[in-house]
């Protein structure tokens, strides 16, 4: 299952790279074993390109069982994987995440209700309401973690770092690349709304 894990991984790398989402080496990504171990991408490196050098594999508590060095932010995917039943866990930094994520961040969340993609996180019904938590950025990754860990409360779902991109995991790859793309999609959505109403204000 290790190869098909790492096949998996490769694949989600390769479809955010297609998008330019990795500037600067930021970003990075995890994916769960049956045995429990990891891959992660390795610090670093330049993540538009796929060698042997692309990923590492770590124990279930990050720990490389390789000489390459994993991602800083290991230990968050560490925490999504021991608390839910999640596969894959996505990194990515973006603008729109990161503005977000500052405009809404005094909040402690950012809510969407009445748009179509908020059934991408299982909610169909006319009444539902996405609510995405945004959590400080301490400099500290360890304690970055320990904020993570009390919105780890599904095996599925996604968490916005102030000024410090999106956390999102999935079941599958495929579920953790959908919620990325639709979080983004209403990021941008919201980014767009909100200049739109500014200006009609002013026009007022």
């Amino acid at each position: 299952m290790t190869c098909d894990t790492l096949h998996n991984l490769t694949i989600v790398k390769e479809r955010l790279a297609a998008r330019g989402l990795f500037p600067g080496t930021s970003g990075n990504l995890g994916i769960r074993n049956d045995d429990g171990t990891l891959y992660v991408t390795t610090s670093g490196v330049d993540k538009y390109i796929t060698n042997d050098r692309s990923f590492v594999h770590v124990s279930k508590e990050g720990e490389p069982l390789t000489e390459l060095k994993p991602s800083l932010e290991t230990v968050l995917h560490v925490e999504i994987f021991k608390r839910t039943k999640a596969r894959t866990s996505i990194h990515i930094h973006t603008v729109s995440n990161n503005v977000i994520s500052e405009i809404y961040g005094n909040q402690g969340k950012i809510v969407f209700r009445n748009q179509e993609l908020i059934k991408a996180f299982g909610l169909w019904h006319e009444e539902d309401v996405l609510t995405i938590p945004i959590i400080d950025n301490p400099s500290d990754v360890s304690h970055l973690a320990e904020l993570l860990v009390p919105h780890l409360t599904a095996d599925y779902g996604a968490v916005l770092i102030r000024n410090h991109g999106i956390n999102v995991w999935g079941r599958t790859s495929t579920e953790a690349m959908k919620l990325f793309e639709a979080a983004e999609f209403l990021f941008d959505y919201q980014l767009q709304l909100n200049a739109a109403q500014y200006y009609i204000k002013g026009e007022k």
